[in-house]
């Protein structure tokens, strides 16, 4: 046993590679000449370089480049910024707006063209230019670039059919139909009832969304916990939400409506809507899973209300 040296594991007793071994037999055989990965990588590197120097190969070219940020400089992830492709297809992001920004991430034009396209990109594409500090994931600056596009880029018929594909295509409006029909008594009012169906962020009070009885922080705790859940869910459909719902009410020990009624306004911003779990499994669990997070942040922005000096304290709960 040789306590000294942290012995990299290549190969498990199952017979299984590891990923280090796996990674560098593959790219060899794929005859991958540079390697372009996450700056988390860097400490992997030299391990792989003396498999490579072992096997007797000739190793790649290796380059890292820094890894996305929130504003707050943390690392880009599905708790401060959507993740999933999904969400910015049914907001109405254009693929190219997309990658174009996401060429903006690190990188720049020469001549500093902030739109450009793939082949450009392509063209004019030198790892010398990527900036080693961490580009910001913005999506105020990815909104407006994609607004340049919307303006600036595509044809009205292309702007036709890009509605048509994502927050309006036929699919999804004949499910907004069938929830919606029997609470408008004219076409024009279809889009003000149902507004929450065809936008990304609603705008609701934090203040709405806390039952009586109940504090911001213990709803800010309870949405909290049931998005963690809802990442975990595989299936997304009326039975599959509901039953996740109640079972968590349940293990809570709260009301369902104390729950239901803060879930309704922070996915829809309304109070009365077509049934919550139908309107869910239609907007996408992308879209809700954002205005929930939302709405956590919203409720935990509030001033924590605290008794005036001399107040009795609450008192205690029955055990």
């Amino acid at each position: 046993e040789n306590k000294g040296i942290d012995d990299q594991v290549l190969l498990k007793t199952d017979g299984f590679p590891t990923y280090h071994l796996a990674n560098v037999v593959d790219d060899h055989h794929m005859e991958i000449t540079h390697v372009i990965r996450g700056e988390e990588w860097i400490t992997s590197t030299p391990k792989h370089v003396l498999l490579y120097a072992g096997f007797g190969w000739e190793a790649p070219g290796f380059c890292h480049l820094p890894l996305l940020r929130n504003e707050d400089k943390s690392k880009v992830s599905k708790r401060k910024n959507p993740t999933s492709l999904v969400f910015y297809q049914r907001t109405g992001i254009l693929p190219a707006a997309l990658r174009n920004y996401l060429g903006m991430m690190g990188w720049t034009m020469p001549d500093g063209r902030e739109v450009f396209s793939l082949e450009d990109m392509i063209a004019n594409f030198d790892l010398t230019r990527i900036s080693l500090g961490g580009p910001v994931f913005d999506l105020k600056k990815l909104y407006w670039l994609n607004g340049k596009y919307l303006r600036e880029v595509v044809t009205p018929d292309e702007y036709l059919a890009h509605l048509k594909a994502s927050v309006a295509s036929d699919a999804y409006l004949k499910q907004v139909i069938a929830l919606v029909r029997e609470r408008v008594d004219k076409l024009e009012d279809f889009f003000d009832y149902g507004n929450y169906f065809f936008t990304g962020s609603i705008t609701v009070s934090p203040l709405e969304l806390i039952p009586k009885g109940r504090t911001a922080d213990e709803v800010a705790t309870a949405i909290t916990e049931l998005v963690e859940l809802i990442d975990k869910q595989f299936a997304w459909t009326k039975d599959s939400i509901e039953a996740l719902m109640r079972t968590y009410a349940e293990e809570k020990t709260w009301k369902p409506k104390d729950l239901f009624m803060p879930v309704r306004m922070a996915v829809t911003g309304k109070t009365a809507t077509p049934p919550l779990f139908e309107s869910m499994e239609t907007m996408g669990k992308e879209i809700c899973r954002r205005r929930l997070r939302e709405a956590v942040t919203g409720l935990r922005a509030l001033p924590v209300v605290t008794p005036p000096v001399g107040a009795p304290a609450p008192a205690a709960k029955p055990a």
